[in-house]
């Protein structure tokens, strides 16, 4: 089961974050938002299907985003958790800790934005078109 964000970057996607990522609705961005890797979401957690929502409320969920921008790609693999809510109408957050609010989109990822591959984040600096892919299983 699926879920496609799709967002653009901007001047000061910086990616240092060590612990989250995220995707936001916000039509900017400051240089203090280290873990944002793109504004103008077209599509928030309060938009995905019920049945992609109850499948991530599983503590046996595997949920996988795929970042492509710019001709990158990158994976980050965490797992669902019974309180993500997906209420959240401005922003999607991905976390390597197991902390969850109405932004989390998934817990326990095995990177944050600091982790991810320069090259895509220098594209997403470049204001390149980001999709994001999330995968439940």
């Amino acid at each position: 089961m699926d879920e496609v964000i799709r967002a653009r970057g901007h001047e000061h996607v910086s990616a240092e974050h060590a612990s989250t990522f995220e995707v936001t609705s916000d039509d900017y961005l400051t240089p203090a938002g280290d873990c944002i890797l793109g504004i103008e979401a077209d599509r928030v957690p309060a938009d995905f299907d019920p049945e992609f929502v109850a499948a991530c409320q599983s503590t046996d969920a595997t949920i996988t985003v795929t970042l492509d921008a710019g001709g990158h790609t990158e994976t980050v693999t965490g797992r669902g958790h019974p309180d993500l809510s997906f209420e959240n109408d401005r922003s999607a957050v991905g976390r390597t800790s197991d902390y969850v609010d109405d932004r989390t989109i998934l817990v326990d990822a095995d990177g944050a934005a600091g982790d991810l591959d320069r090259d895509l984040v220098a594209a997403l600096a470049d204001g390149a078109d980001l999709t994001m892919t999330l995968t439940v299983e």
